[in-house]
C-alpha cells in the first residue's frame, strides 16, 4: 500500500444527518492544527468536473430536459465519478502533503443503491470495480455520521430509517482498514468535531501503523491467542444475549450455558451493568442542575460503589447535595454501618485507606476528606472545562487515593452525565482483571502491552464476530468501546476458571464466587441520549420500550 504525505478522512452516512456541515467543520479543525486540508464531496460539486456533471444528472434531470435515470445507470455514473475524482484529485492532493475531507465515497453508492433497488448482484460487481482504483489507498478514519432523527423536516422518516439501518449494516461487514467510527450528531457541532478530532489525535500527522491482520489459519498477529480467545467473543455474544432476553421480558432461564446459568456475570457493555444503572438513573438524573451538587453525587456514589450505602445515607441524611454536605454526619452514618459489621465498599475496586494523605483512622473518613477536598478545589468546574477524556483522567489521578484503573472508571462514570461528552475510544486503562484475562487470552502478547491489546481487539470486533459466524447484537448502532472489550477481559478471566481451568492466569484464582440468582422483573435500560443509539426504536418494534435515552 502506497504511503500518502497527507491523510484522508471520509465522512460518510444518509442525508439529513449534517454530514457535509461536520466534513467542513472537521477540515477546518484539522487547519487550525497546522494540517493543510481541503474538502471534497462525492460525486463532487467542482465545475468542469465528472463528478459535477453526474452530480447535476442526479439532482437536476428535468432543468436538463432528462426523463429519469434507472436506478442502476446512475450508481454506475456514480462509480465512474469517483474513480475520475480519485485519480484526477485525491490521489494528487494526498501526494502534495495535503489532507482530503471526503464527503461520501463508494460506501453510499452500496448502501443507496441497495435501497433503491439496483440488482444486488449488478451492484457488487460495480463496487469491485470501483475498489480496485482504492487498492492502494485506506482512509485515517471513516465516520458513519448518525442522527436519533433526521435534521431537516422535509425527510421522509421511514425512507431515512431504512437507510440508516442500511448504513449500519454495510459498516459492519467493512474490512477493520476502513476504521469505521460511529459519530452522532445530537448535540451541536463542536462537540461531533471534538468527538471525531479525539478519535484521529493519537494518529494525525504520524506514520500510519502497520495494520495487523489475521494469518491464513485465524490467528491473531503478533499476539498469539489461546484458546480462551475464542471464548472471549463466544462469552461476549451469549452474555448480551441474556441482556436482550431479559429486555424482551422472557421469563428465566436466559441461557443454556451452565456456566453463565449458574455464576454472576457482568454485562458486555459496562454501561448495562447493575451499578451503573442505578448511577445513570438515581444518582445522575436525581440530581440538581448545578455541577458541583452532580459531581459530588458521582463521586460520592462511586467511592462506595454500593447500592445500600447510598440509600442508606439517603434514608439518613436526605437526597445527597454538596451545599448540604456535614462531614460528621455523614461519618455517624457510615460508621454505624460499619461497626454493625455492614460492608460499606463494593468489592469491585480495591480502595485505598488513605491514612497517609489525611490521617484520620477509619477509611471511610479519609474518602469523605479527599471529597471534601476536591469539592473545595474546584475540581467540578475543571472538569466541565476539560477538553479530553484524558485531561478529567490526569485530574482526577493528581489526588490522593485515586491510582490510574480507579480515575479511569470515574471518567467515565462522569462521561455518563451531562458534565463531560467524550469519546469513549480515546483510550483505555487496563485493571488487574482485564490483566488476568488477558494473559489467559494470549501466550505472547508479541510485544504490545495490555493496553495496546484491549484496542486492537476492540477495533477489529467486527472481524472477529463474523470469522467465528458470531451474531453479537449491539446496543443500537454503538459498537463496544475500550471499556466494555476492557470488562469483557475481566469477565472471561472469571468464566475461564470452569471453563478452561487448565489455563492460568496471573492471579492463580480458580473459583467464581457470586452465585447467579434470576431476577424475572422487568428490566429498564437508561443510555446516555449523547449516544444516540437506535435501540430504543427497534425495542419499540418489536413491543418493548425497555430503553429509554437521557
Amino acid at each position: 500500500m502506497t504511503n500518502y504525505a497527507g491523510d484522508l478522512y471520509i465522512f460518510e452516512g444518509p442525508d439529513a444527518v449534517g454530514k457535509s456541515t461536520l466534513a467542513n467543520a472537521f477540515a477546518e479543525s484539522l487547519r487550525r492544527s497546522g494540517r493543510q486540508a481541503v474538502v471534497t464531496s462525492s460525486p463532487g460539486k467542482t465545475k468542469g468536473t465528472l463528478g459535477d456533471l453526474v452530480y447535476r444528472l442526479h439532482h437536476g434531470e428535468q432543468e436538463l430536459g432528462l426523463s429519469p435515470i434507472c436506478s442502476t445507470s446512475l450508481q454506475i455514473l456514480h462509480v465512474a465519478a469517483h474513480i475520475d475524482a480519485l485519480s484526477r484529485e485525491i490521489r494528487p492532493l494526498l501526494k502534495a502533503s495535503t489532507d482530503v475531507v471526503l464527503d461520501r465515497c463508494w460506501i453510499s453508492t452500496l448502501v443507496y443503491g441497495r435501497v433503491m433497488g439496483v440488482d444486488r448482484t449488478s451492484l457488487q460487481k460495480m463496487i469491485a470495480l470501483e475498489l480496485e482504483f482504492w487498492a492502494d489507498l485506506r482512509p485515517r478514519s471513516t465516520f458513519l455520521v448518525t442522527a436519533r432523527k433526521p435534521l431537516r423536516a422535509d425527510c421522509e422518516l421511514k425512507a431515512w430509517r431504512k437507510l440508516v439501518a442500511e448504513y449500519s449494516e454495510v459498516a459492519n461487514d467493512l474490512d477493520s482498514s476502513w476504521q469505521v467510527n460511529n459519530l452522532p450528531n445530537d448535540r451541536d457541532l463542536r462537540s461531533a468535531v471534538e468527538a471525531a478530532m479525539c478519535r484521529v489525535s493519537r494518529t494525525a500527522g504520524q506514520t500510519r501503523p502497520p495494520t495487523r491482520r489475521r494469518s491464513s489459519n485465524g490467528s491473531l498477529r503478533p499476539a498469539v491467542p489461546t484458546k480462551v480467545y475464542d471464548t472471549y467473543w463466544h462469552f461476549a455474544v451469549m452474555r448480551q444475549n441474556v441482556l436482550f432476553a431479559r429486555l424482551r421480558g422472557e421469563a428465566p432461564p436466559y441461557t443454556k450455558d451452565p456456566i453463565l446459568s449458574k455464576y454472576r456475570f457482568t454485562n458486555a457493555y459496562r454501561v448495562a451493568d447493575r451499578v451503573s444503572q442505578y448511577l445513570i438513573q438515581h444518582v445522575i438524573e436525581e440530581a440538581a442542575a448545578d455541577p458541583d451538587d452532580l459531581f459530588f453525587r458521582i463521586i460520592l456514589f462511586k467511592t462506595f460503589n454500593k447500592i445500600d450505602t447510598w440509600e442508606r445515607l439517603i434514608h439518613e441524611l436526605g437526597e445527597p447535595r454538596w451545599e448540604e454536605f456535614d462531614f460528621s454526619r455523614y461519618d455517624d452514618v457510615l460508621t454505624a454501618l460499619s461497626e454493625v459489621g455492614h460492608s460499606i465498599y463494593s468489592a469491585a475496586y480495591i480502595m485505598p485507606s488513605g491514612g497517609t494523605a489525611f490521617g484520620y483512622r477509619r477509611k471511610h473518613q479519609n474518602h469523605l476528606a479527599l471529597i471534601e477536598a476536591m469539592m473545595r478545589a474546584e475540581v467540578p468546574a475543571r472538569v466541565v472545562d476539560a477538553k479530553s477524556m484524558k485531561e478529567v483522567f490526569e485530574l482526577l489521578c493528581s489526588y490522593p487515593m485515586i491510582g490510574p484503573f480507579l480515575g479511569y472508571q470515574y471518567a467515565t462514570d462522569i462521561n455518563y452525565s451531562s458534565l463531560t461528552d467524550f469519546c469513549e475510544m480515546e483510550f483505555v486503562i487496563p485493571g488487574p482483571g482485564a490483566k488476568d484475562g488477558i494473559r489467559k487470552c494470549f501466550s505472547d502478547l508479541g510485544g504490545l502491552n495490555e493496553a495496546e491489546i484491549i484496542r486492537l481487539v476492540t477495533e477489529q470486533q467486527e472481524e472477529e464476530f463474523s470469522s467465528r459466524n458470531l451474531r453479537f447484537r449491539r446496543l443500537g448502532d454503538r459498537p463496544l468501546q475500550l471499556i466494555d472489550c476492557q470488562n469483557l477481559f475481566c469477565e472471561v478471566d472469571k468464566y475461564a476458571r470452569v471453563a478452561h481451568p487448565d489455563v492460568q492466569g496471573i492471579s492463580g484464582r480458580t473459583r467464581i464466587k457470586q452465585q447467579y440468582r434470576p431476577n424475572s422483573r422487568p428490566l429498564k435500560l437508561v443510555l446516555p441520549a449523547k449516544w444516540n443509539t437506535t435501540l430504543q426504536e427497534e425495542l419499540k418494534e418489536h413491543g418493548n420500550a425497555g430503553v429509554l435515552f437521557r
